[in-house]
């Protein structure tokens, strides 16, 4: 009868992403999340419409309008109820905007647990909650398309898409993936691909999807995990490592960059999202098992 062999990469991410497990709370953690929102600061820049087109909106004078801007929580997006004794943040998400670390942080494990709310704003009303975790985010809120955000790379929150990458603003990386085939599809991790450079300077848009769907089925708390060490990262969702990237960097008049620190943000966008249990803790190097998925 034939054996069964794991291929080497899959046995790979699943002990790196044993070795890293959030579970394991020790006093290196520190707590991010508290009834205060003391360890953060607000933007918030607009409430889009549906025929958004990247530039600032207009006033009826047709001149550009101001965004709302930093720590006035119109509407009050940004709450922190409490749960069991514990503070968990609600974001409505009926303006753009996000809620931002006020240290910066490099290399570091990153934690915390996430779930959808019933509301959804325009312009989202009939598309997919969608929310975003920014990581080594640099400059001034409001430099991305939708006006809301600093230069940053992005650990995706969305139904379904848990994981997945964007680049904001004019951030760029390589990526373990596959490559797109012409403009109808999308580059597509894999950890046994090689890297692919995506985002400014690159040629190639700055989209990649996570390698597979494992967010928590029934809209219980999905637990995301976020290792940023040197020009490295790691995606991790519920315990399975969706990305692997490397060479972490931006594009100023052609000028590279390593963005390899920076704030953390929690978008705003369109739909309401819960999060708790945030912590961070810093890293001195990343685990052998972690490494070899860049090898």
């Amino acid at each position: 009868m034939m054996k069964y062999q794991w291929p080497f990469g899959a046995f790979v991410f699943i002990v790196c992403a044993g070795l890293v497990s959030c579970g394991q709370r020790d006093h290196q953690w520190m707590d991010l999340l508290d009834n205060d929102l003391s360890r953060w600061e607000m933007y918030q820049s607009y409430r889009h419409g549906i025929d958004y087109n990247g530039q600032p909106p207009t006033g009826e004078d047709g001149q550009p309008m101001a965004p709302i801007g930093h720590n006035k929580n119109e509407a009050n997006v940004f709450k922190v109820i409490v749960d069991d004794g514990e503070p968990v943040l609600r974001i409505s998400g009926e303006t753009y905007g996000c809620i931002f670390t006020k240290e910066e942080f490099e290399n570091y494990q990153l934690c915390l647990q996430v779930r959808w709310g019933e509301k959804k704003w325009v312009p989202r009303l009939d598309k997919l909650k969608d929310s975003g975790l920014l990581y080594h985010s640099i400059g001034p809120c409001g430099v991305d398309y939708w006006r809301s955000w600093m230069l940053s790379q992005e650990f995706q929150i969305m139904e379904g898409h848990m994981g997945d990458y964007w680049s904001i603003a004019h951030s760029a990386i390589d990526v373990r993936a596959y490559p797109p085939e012409g403009t109808l599809m999308n580059t597509v991790a894999d950890t046994r691909q090689p890297f692919l450079a995506i985002g400014s300077g690159t040629g190639r848009n700055g989209f990649c999807l996570r390698s597979a769907n494992f967010e928590s089925p029934e809209n219980g708390w999905t637990t995301l995990e976020l290792l940023c060490y040197e020009d490295k990262s790691i995606h991790i969702v519920n315990g399975h490592v969706v990305m692997v990237l490397r060479n972490s960097r931006f594009v100023e008049e052609g000028v590279i960059t390593p963005l390899t620190r920076g704030r953390i943000q929690l978008q705003s966008e369109a739909a309401e999202v819960f999060f708790r249990d945030v912590r961070i803790k810093k890293l001195t190097r990343l685990p052998e098992a972690c490494l070899a998925l860049f090898d």
